[in-house]
């Protein structure tokens, strides 16, 4: 799909506008960043859940079996999902940043597209599918050197399987059919044998305080709050609305399909945020961004 040019401002751009202007925008960004890169979102823009549930935190400590099939479908998924590059709407925000307009953004996502694009200060509030982590020591290696040994000790699996078509599912992950998990060895962690997840917050597991704190820390650095491409849903990152709430704190909301903080939002423009964002980049700041 082709983005209409800026000069053809979304509707009902100006109340956003009027929201941020000559305030300290922090920004709270979601899924709805990515998915114009080409990583898709586990909610469409009606809000519902689609058809793939993300994995537990309980499912994948307790079971070697959702073990096995969470790191077999990313094995693929990493492929697809590494791939992946910033969009015009992550490129926005980083001019934004730039500009004095944005002073950071906390991100629910784990793609690290916002750094990517030039953003500066950014709070993976769900960690980065970049890194993976031993459970029992904490040793830490870069996903692409886990990749390595999970191609290393699959590759006959990997030779059986036809990637073309395999289709991109939400965080990395990939639709395989259930034949294709047979045989699939995980490797184990080399500093100690321990179970190795990757370095995110899945569903079900706590955000770390450390980054709790760090992100009320970005927060309070704003006059607005900004909602990027996210329904709320998930209460991880619907906390800062409700604070937001409590202090007085004006709401703005740019986001594809509803969230649950349209009924309390100052000023909401619905759209692709390829699209919202770089016109809110020409408007805010000299000489159009």
């Amino acid at each position: 799909m082709i983005a209409a040019p800026l000069t053809a401002a979304p509707k009902g751009l100006d109340p956003l506008l009027d929201l941020l202007r000559g305030r300290r925008v922090v920004v709270l960004a979601g899924a709805g960043c990515s998915t114009e890169s080409g990583i898709p979102d586990y909610r469409g823009p009606e809000g519902s859940l689609r058809t793939r549930t993300p994995i537990q935190y309980q499912e994948f400590v307790r079971s070697e079996a959702a073990r096995v099939r969470y790191w077999a479908r990313s094995t693929v998924g990493w492929t697809l999902f590494s791939a992946a590059r910033p969009n015009e709407g992550h490129r926005a925000l980083a001019r934004l940043e730039a500009g004095g307009v944005v002073r950071g953004v906390i991100t629910q996502n784990v793609d690290g597209l916002h750094q990517a694009a030039g953003s500066r200060r950014v709070v993976e509030l769900h960690g980065s599918l970049a890194a993976v982590r031993c459970m029992e020591c904490g040793h830490a290696v870069e996903r692409n050197a886990f990749q390595a040994r999970l191609r290393g000790e699959n590759a006959a699996w990997a030779e059986r399987l036809a990637e073309g078509g395999i289709e991109a599912a939400p965080d990395g992950d990939a639709e395989l059919p259930a034949a294709a998990l047979e045989s699939f060895r995980v490797p184990a962690c080399e500093a100690c044998g321990g179970v190795v997840k990757p370095d995110v917050v899945f569903f079900g597991e706590n955000v770390p305080p450390r980054v709790v704190e760090e992100a009320w820390r970005l927060y309070g650095e704003g006059d607005v709050l900004l909602v990027a491409g996210s329904s709320l849903t998930v209460y991880s990152g619907r906390r800062f609305v409700y604070r937001a709430q409590k202090e007085g704190v004006p709401i703005g909301i740019a986001n594809l399909g509803p969230t649950r903080a349209d009924g309390v939002a100052a000023a909401k423009v619905e759209g692709p945020l390829g699209r919202v964002l770089p016109a809110l980049a020409e408007a805010l700041l000299p000489g159009g961004g």
